[in-house]
């Protein structure tokens, strides 16, 4: 059975999202997987050693800073990292990851400005994994994302 790399906010189970709030999918597709037992959880946000809730991030460029104006770009990377380990040990069919997350996002992330402005744009981690050639989807995505597994199996 393919292995399929999540976000862990979309998961459930365990709060990990800055805000200290669950963003649990429940669309069916997403549940059957899960039922199934094929998810393999990542929080990058909490690999590199962030807490929750945690002041709130955005991406600005290269770099990932919080509101209060700290570089947190080494916490983001260190957890890219940890996920991408993971991704390659698990051996995974791709990923689905939350979208707008300055670690996880898949096409859109906030401008970096804390003003809710959204531009075209990825997390530190999805990056990662695409660089590494992994195929990427966000929660707004998954009718794709069960048509490519099923091209796979």
């Amino acid at each position: 059975m393919k292995k399929i790399l999540v976000s862990e906010c979309l998961h459930g189970g365990r709060i990990v999202r800055y805000d200290g709030k669950e963003k649990v999918e429940t669309n069916p597709i997403f549940v059957g997987w899960k039922e199934e037992g094929r998810l393999i959880t990542v929080c990058p946000e909490v690999f590199g050693g962030l807490p929750t809730p945690r002041v709130d991030s955005q991406r600005l460029g290269d770099k990932v800073v919080s509101r209060d104006g700290r570089d947190v770009t080494g916490e983001y990377t260190t957890g890219a990292l940890e996920a991408l380990r993971l991704a390659k040990e698990h051996d995974i069919a791709f990923a689905i990851m939350k979208e707008k997350s300055p670690s996880c996002g898949v096409k859109l992330i906030y401008d970096g400005t804390f003003s809710g402005n959204k531009v075209p744009g990825m997390g530190i981690t999805t990056q990662l994994l695409r660089e590494a050639g992994f195929k990427v989807f966000s929660e707004e995505e998954l009718e794709e994302a069960k048509a490519y597994l099923e091209s796979l199996e």
